[in-house]
């Protein structure tokens, strides 16, 4: 069964606006390999507009700043499928991409049990809906070494019918000062 890996970056505080954090490009390397071992992404209708057509149009032309934003938008432009979650966007222009107004649940049920690689799940609305349904598998959460006061917080919304026990299997620390924490569940409290 294919597992649906959630993958963010955070400030120290908390916030998860795109905008107030930096992508190094030890942080670009980090998030473009989690992308080469996924073949699907899953995105809501604001997270699917801010990726594309950004990162496709840097791919290409390789037309970033850095060796690293390119692969990073080489290996996003190269994952076969886009799966967005919307009830306001109706199609789109690009063969690979699926517009899904279904049951979110159902819709990750049948994604997960599909062949091939993971599934990489990005945003904030999206992936605190898919947390509270219980349907995220691993977490990967880069922490910037910043503190920002104010912005968007990580799952500020969400309610859990009971707490989610996670289990930390690798840590990486960046020249920057960033740490990428790989999270599991952690079955063995429930």
């Amino acid at each position: 069964m294919k597992k649906l890996i959630y993958g963010i970056n955070l400030t120290i505080d908390g916030c998860c606006d795109h905008t107030k954090g930096s992508g190094d490009e030890e942080i670009h390397d980090y998030f473009g390999n989690l992308m080469k071992e996924s073949d699907v992404l899953v995105y809501g209708r604001k997270t699917y507009q801010l990726m594309v057509p950004f990162w496709p149009d840097i791919a290409k032309d390789l037309s970033g700043a850095t060796k690293s934003i390119n692969e990073f938008a080489q290996a996003f432009d190269s994952v076969e499928r886009i799966v967005v979650f919307s009830r306001t966007l109706d199609k789109v222009e690009n063969g690979k991409v699926n517009v899904v107004s279904a049951d979110l649940k159902e819709e990750i049920i049948k994604l997960k049990q599909g062949e091939g690689k993971n599934i990489l799940l990005g945003g904030v609305d999206l992936p605190s809906q898919m947390l509270a349904l219980d349907l995220i598998d691993e977490y990967h959460f880069v922490i910037q070494p910043s503190i920002v006061g104010e912005g968007r917080r990580l799952f500020d919304n969400v309610t859990l019918l009971e707490k989610l026990p996670l289990k930390l299997i690798e840590t990486k620390l960046f020249k920057s000062g960033a740490v990428a924490l790989h999270y599991v569940r952690d079955d063995r409290h429930k």
